[in-house]
């Protein structure tokens, strides 16, 4: 069974953070959800440190990344 971790992230657009459920098979993939304050959609990139916790990096559709 997978596990979720709540994440909090602060949204590139509207600045507010929201909290987030992440998949952990979520790991290595990249995906767009919209923000729950101002409906813009962010890029969500999920990667794992080398201790093992799930990192969530956030992006605008214009930011490179």
């Amino acid at each position: 069974m997978n596990q979720l971790a709540e994440k909090s992230v602060d949204c590139p657009y509207c600045g507010e953070t929201i909290e987030v459920l992440i998949d952990s098979a979520d790991v290595d993939q990249q995906y767009i959800e919209d923000c729950q304050v101002c409906c813009k959609p962010i890029t969500f990139l999920v990667t794992e440190s080398e201790q093992g916790e799930v990192v969530v990096r956030v992006y605008s559709e214009d930011d490179a990344y």
